[in-house]
């Protein structure tokens, strides 16, 4: 992106070139080192299983990002959770693109339907025969093409069907529509993925697993064969990439980690992020300390989302983060070491809604701005 005539401080956080110490605060920074090796890392587990990796453009909302993943990180496209996002993703050159939820309001199933005149191949979700029939309409009058997957309900208790006879009669229907086409199944579940307790993680992910084989055995048996089984994140993508059922994997956080996945415990009950590093940051600097044992930094919750937990701080057994308000956190410092205008940088709790708060993300390498990214669909959740 041309940053020509943006001004630091005002339109943007940095410009490539300054140094860390020069950043203005808050803002999100990149470990680029750090997340070009999870990137490797993910995709050489992909490949070793022999399954695809569509990464969730929902968590980083760049189109920046997904083009790394996709150059370095084996990703073959990426999943997107709403009509705009996808949108902004296409327009940015990506041009396989899945959204990995239902649409069903008419002027967005026929934004969707308009979506592969750009040039990219568009997939969705799908869990409700109303809305099969009006994405074909859609797709009629727009001379495209849509890919449907059924959705499966595998325990979240949230979207899609549960029974295997109601996602084959889904799949024929879409099979019958004019301008759809049958591929698959999506059976993605969100509730296993933050189970701190490996054992426990996995049982839940066996459910899972076993509800999404009965959907693709009944599907088969009626003469649909599943040519994409899609789900598994990133609490729970080695189940799914060792299950035999599952052809493609939609981790998302394992670029960036968080706070709340890292936590998380793997079969050695090492913590998650021992094996994916921290790439994400919230940097932050020091503004008051008055009490010669807290300190107030910049950065509160308008910084940085708080459901998943309060932000840790990166690299610092020292310090804690007590508490915050919209534009302040409060650092317990016992020792008294920090100082006015005194850098930190907080790991949030929940990465994906922390950078959909933001517009800019600053890649830093060896201590110094190497590039500037924008948050490209920030807001595009509609």
């Amino acid at each position: 992106m041309d940053l020509t005539g943006l001004e630091p401080g005002y339109d943007i956080p940095a410009l490539p070139g300054m140094a860390e110490a020069e950043i203005h605060t808050p803002c999100l920074i990149l470990d680029l080192d750090a997340l070009e090796r999870n990137l490797r890392r993910m995709a050489g587990i992909a490949a070793a299983h022999g399954v695809a990796l569509r990464t969730h453009g929902k968590m980083h909302k760049s189109v920046d990002v997904q083009k790394l993943q996709q150059e370095i990180g084996g990703a073959c496209g990426v999943c997107c959770q709403k009509v705009s996002e996808a949108e902004a993703f296409v327009r940015g050159g990506i041009t396989d693109v899945l959204v990995s939820n239902e649409v069903t309001h008419p002027a967005k199933i026929a934004r969707l339907a308009a979506l592969p005149r750009q040039g990219a191949r568009v997939s969705v979700c799908v869990d409700d025969l109303e809305t099969v029939a009006a994405l074909s309409a859609a797709v009629q009058a727009a001379g495209t093409e849509l890919v449907c997957l059924v959705e499966i309900d595998c325990g979240a208790n949230r979207c899609g069907v549960t029974e295997p006879a109601e996602a084959v009669a889904l799949a024929q229907a879409v099979a019958a529509a004019p301008g759809l086409r049958f591929e698959g199944i999506q059976a993605y579940q969100g509730d296993v993925q933050h189970i701190q307790d490996h054992t426990d993680r996995a049982e839940a992910a066996r459910a899972s697993i076993a509800k999404a084989r009965a959907a693709v055995d009944a599907l088969k048996d009626a003469g649909l064969p599943c040519g994409t089984v899609t789900g598994g994140g990133t609490g729970s993508f080695r189940f799914e990439a060792a299950s035999g059922v599952y052809t493609e994997l939609q981790c998302g956080s394992y670029a960036f980690m968080d706070a709340d996945y890292g936590r998380i415990e793997d079969a050695e009950g090492r913590r998650l992020d021992a094996e994916w590093e921290n790439a994400l940051f919230v940097l932050t600097s020091v503004m008051s300390h008055v009490k010669p044992d807290r300190a107030v930094v910049d950065a509160g919750h308008k910084s940085y989302a708080i459901d998943s937990g309060l932000p840790v701080v990166f690299g610092r057994d020292d310090l804690s983060f007590l508490g915050c308000s919209d534009e302040h956190g409060k650092v317990l410092d016992p020792e008294g070491r920090l100082k006015i205008n005194d850098r930190l940088r907080l790991v949030p709790g929940h990465c994906d809604p922390t950078c959909n708060l933001h517009d800019w993300y600053v890649g830093l390498r060896g201590g110094r701005v190497e590039t500037v990214w924008p948050v490209s669909a920030r807001g595009k959740v509609f």
